[in-house]
């Protein structure tokens, strides 16, 4: 470690410290969803499965839980249960990412985990816009033998090698192999206002060739970030986190949203991109990344944020942290639809059982479960009441759409998100402190939220309508290092 590396790890070590006590105590720290030490959370970054451990990095700014500097946190498990925190590998502490550690991807090989990511440059001798100027994006490039300790960071990509008619917006790289050639993905913003995603081919890892462009032929965005392309069952998926869409009454309801696009012919060949498809319709998701296990699992986690929503809705600080990841989803191709349904592992921390019917209320003595509810009659009206001893939301199905309502207590400005969904058979919501994930239909449809509902550990549900099912009391996982 050089010396300003050495300071850094030091200052890091020492905040979460010192905030350790004060995040601890706090009631809604979650008990199954990931999160920072002390501080705040945003972007997923580095999945993978290396050696038979799962990785998880994320976005890190431990100094100020409403964002700040950029590093990326670690954690580490053989399970997806037991969790381990290994600190702050990758910190701000070279000239290329000085002003911030990025988001970007690993990459497990048999030599190594490699991660690539975004070093950024904030530019402050005179005035920038900081959109067509003022920033530099480097792409750069660290390897682990052993998956924690990482060495010495080279330039994969310098600004210079980025398309001229890009701003100075270009970053997230996801890298992939497909035989003996690298694939590598970025997202883009494009001087005339357009979102792109940029491909980029190499044999070795090190120099990258630039290979071509992929965006829709009328604006989509004036921005695309967070991309991802992989194949899925016998198709392909080309996904991203696209800024500037228009708000609409049933989608794109949060300032930015996550989807993608599937594919028709494989991503090389020409062909029109279009039915652009949210992950999630929940107020809290963003910048989702996936990877493939060693069964062959497509894995994806998301940020529960979005970027420049403070306006509208907030979490509360009292606690020294914000923001948190979902569970892990395994996302799957079925009869032609994506769907994403939570990590088969999950089901290993249900404990006591509570079976469900309508009419039926249940009290809780725990923030924490999974339910599960199926219905004859997929068009019938269907309502589910849940609360604490603050607030609450109701869930409801009604002509065609599913609505997600939070009162005022509850949700801390968030009040009502709404999809289209073509009836509904099934609905499983994973519970926990301050978290909600509701899932349709087997992961049709997903809906993703924060919610404060009481301090206290204590839950009501009331089940208003017809369907029938089982709630389980749901354990903590294991993490050790926070």
């Amino acid at each position: 470690m050089g010396q300003l590396t050495n300071i850094l790890a030091k200052t890091v070590k020492e905040l979460e410290d010192r905030g350790r006590e004060q995040a601890g105590k706090d009631p809604y720290r979650l008990r199954f969803h990931l999160m920072p030490p002390v501080g705040w959370l945003n972007d997923p970054n580095g999945l993978c499965q290396y050696r038979g451990d799962y990785h998880v990095f994320f976005q890190y700014s431990p100094s100020d839980c409403q964002g700040g500097l950029k590093l990326w946190g670690h954690y580490r498990s053989p399970d997806l249960l037991r969790w381990e925190y290994l600190g702050a590998p990758l910190l701000a502490d070279t000239p290329w990412d000085c002003h911030g550690v990025y988001s970007g991807s690993a990459l497990a090989e048999g030599d190594g985990l490699h991660l690539y990511y975004t070093g950024n440059i904030k530019l402050e001798d005179r005035d920038y816009d900081y959109i067509q100027e003022g920033r530099e994006a480097w792409t750069l490039h660290t390897v682990s033998r052993d998956g924690v300790i990482f060495g010495s960071k080279r330039v994969a990509l310098s600004p210079r090698q980025y398309p001229a008619h890009y701003t100075c917006h270009i970053r997230d790289p996801k890298v992939w192999r497909e035989g003996d050639c690298l694939h590598m993905i970025q997202g883009g913003r494009r001087r005339d206002e357009k979102g792109a995603v940029l491909l980029y081919t190499s044999r070795d890892g090190e120099t990258w060739e630039f290979d071509r462009e992929l965006t829709t032929r009328e604006p989509f965005g004036y921005m695309w970030e967070c991309p991802d392309l992989f194949s899925l069952g016998d198709r392909q998926v080309l996904a991203f986190s696209p800024q500037g869409l228009t708000r609409e009454e049933y989608r794109y309801q949060n300032v930015y949203q996550s989807g993608y696009f599937l594919l028709e012919k494989d991503w090389r060949e020409e062909q029109t991109f279009e039915n652009f498809r949210e992950w999630d319709y929940g107020f809290d998701f963003y910048a989702p990344q996936t990877f493939q296990d060693d069964r062959g699992r497509r894995i994806l986690v998301g940020w529960m944020g979005v970027p420049d929503s403070q306006e509208e809705y907030t979490n509360p600080l009292e606690g020294g942290w914000q923001h948190a990841l979902t569970v892990p989803r395994e996302v799957t191709l079925e009869e032609g639809r994506v769907l994403q349904n939570p990590v088969e592992e999950l089901e290993e921390l249900r404990g006591e059982q509570h079976p469900l019917s309508r009419g039926q209320e249940l009290q809780l003595e725990t923030p924490s479960f999974d339910l599960l509810l199926k219905r004859e009659g997929q068009e019938k009206d269907f309502k589910l009441n849940l609360a604490g001893t603050e607030g609450g939301c109701t869930l409801t199905y009604r002509e065609g759409a599913f609505r997600l309502e939070l009162d005022q207590a509850a949700g801390r400005g968030r009040r009502l998100r709404q999809a289209r969904v073509e009836g509904l058979r099934e609905l499983r919501i994973l519970a926990d402190t301050s978290a909600l994930e509701i899932y349709l239909n087997g992961g049709e449809t997903v809906f993703t939220t924060r919610w404060y509902p009481g301090q206290e550990n204590l839950r009501r549900l009331l089940l208003e309508t017809e369907a029938e099912g089982c709630l389980w009391e749901m354990d903590s996982m294991i993490v050790q290092g926070i």
